[in-house]
């Protein structure tokens, strides 16, 4: 792959008539990247994350790499891919929009192709619910039973008692195979069909693996959650009658280790195809950037300062300097003061520049967003660019006037 310095001058060249802020994907970088992720699946299908890409011709783009299905962060995104002949769509996470529940009680091809997560018997009563609209009668969609997954959490506990430690995020109650198998249990009397379990080892995926502290706990996680699956698995197979058709696990940073994992039938990915600035810390594997914005200089307050106009695209989570954007223009960085602003970003230069190398009023400066698919919600469309000039021009989610949220 090219140098920074050379990717500059190659978007900055692509993207010289339009103007700023604008967003860009690479696709030499997006389609190495989408390969790389199969690569390291090692057979294991890979279920392409669509809350980390957010354009939708990007999404089936991955999916003409190979990737199967997708994993949807909303219901109502989820009847919205499917009506647009995308297939084989897990919902990631619960939900309670009975609206939405409706709509897919009464679409024979929702209800095929997509499947609800749950870890509640509430969420359980909601799709009942929905599938009797009217005087307890089932809805009309032929497409057969509603299918769910049940999510299991997989945070890592060390400890014992009041001194418990949680490594990992705050996501689902089940995690013994007990409480599982209930759920299920109860999903199949109330006439759904329970199609798979969710493991998502975040604390395993979304961690950069730079130092020897986080080494261990992810290998103390997979360890656990490698023991604790086979037996959750099989207490829902005693529950149900059978096994399960799928296993989901894993993110970007884990694919390997979720892939290899016992009983897992498939991982999730998104984040890798754009490779944000939140993966430059791993070792496992080469995070080669592919999605960018470009801002462009409006002023010079200062010898050795520049100001870009907007840029103030800041990621979810905790609060931080990790959720700034990155600077991949080299020889600059973001002021500490200021950060990245609502309409403007002050950048100072952080190493000897000559005069010929440094960035001034009406030029452009690239950066990257610390997440992935956040950045689409700033954009009504990306530029998708291949060399030194620009293939095609794709609307966003938010260009396709959608926001789940």
């Amino acid at each position: 792959m090219s140098s920074a310095a050379d990717t500059v001058a190659r978007l900055s060249a692509a993207t010289s008539g339009l103007p700023a802020p604008l967003a860009v994907v690479d696709l030499d970088v997006f389609d190495a990247n989408a390969l790389d992720l199969l690569k390291r699946a090692d057979g294991v299908p890979v279920r392409a994350a669509s809350k980390s890409v957010r354009v939708r011709s990007l999404v089936e783009r991955a999916a003409g790499h190979g990737f199967a299905g997708v994993m949807a962060y909303s219901l109502r995104e989820a009847l919205w891919l499917v009506s647009r002949g995308v297939r084989d769509v897990l919902v990631g996470y619960p939900t309670v929009d009975r609206q939405a529940l409706a709509t897919l009680a009464a679409d024979a091809t929702a209800r095929a192709e997509i499947t609800l997560m749950v870890d509640d018997v509430a969420h359980l009563g909601l799709i009942a619910d929905a599938e009797r609209p009217v005087g307890g009668v089932r809805g009309t969609a032929d497409g057969g039973p509603v299918q769910v997954c049940l999510d299991v959490d997989c945070s890592l506990r060390v400890g014992v008692g009041a001194l418990t430690a949680h490594l990992g995020v705050r996501r689902s109650p089940l995690r013994e195979p007990g409480d599982v198998a209930a759920l299920a249990t109860v999903a199949q009397a109330k006439g759904l069909s329970v199609r798979g379990l969710m493991f998502y080892e975040a604390q395993v995926a979304g961690l950069p693996d730079t130092s020897p502290a986080v080494r261990l706990v992810k290998s103390l996680s997979m360890r656990e959650v490698n023991e604790r699956r086979v037996r959750i698995l099989a207490a829902v197979r005693d529950a149900v009658g059978q096994e399960v058709e799928l296993v989901n696990a894993g993110g970007t940073g884990s694919v390997e280790v979720s892939g290899g994992a016992p009983g897992v039938t498939e991982v999730t990915a998104g984040s890798g195809l754009y490779a944000p600035g939140l993966f430059d810390g791993y070792r496992s594997f080469q995070a080669r950037p592919a999605a960018f914005f470009g801002l462009d200089v409006v002023r010079e307050p200062a010898p050795g300062w520049v100001t870009a106009f907007a840029g103030g695209y800041a990621a979810s989570g905790k609060a931080g300097a990790a959720r700034l954007p990155r600077l991949f223009t080299p020889g600059y960085a973001l002021s500490g003061p200021e950060g990245a602003g609502e309409v403007q970003t002050p950048l100072r230069v952080t190493r000897g520049l000559s005069p010929d190398g440094r960035l001034h009023t009406g030029d452009r400066v690239w950066l990257r967003h610390a997440k992935a698919g956040e950045m689409m919600e700033r954009f009504d469309r990306v530029h998708l660019v291949r060399g030194t000039e620009i293939v095609e021009t794709v609307p966003t989610y938010r260009g396709e006037g959608k926001n789940f949220g």
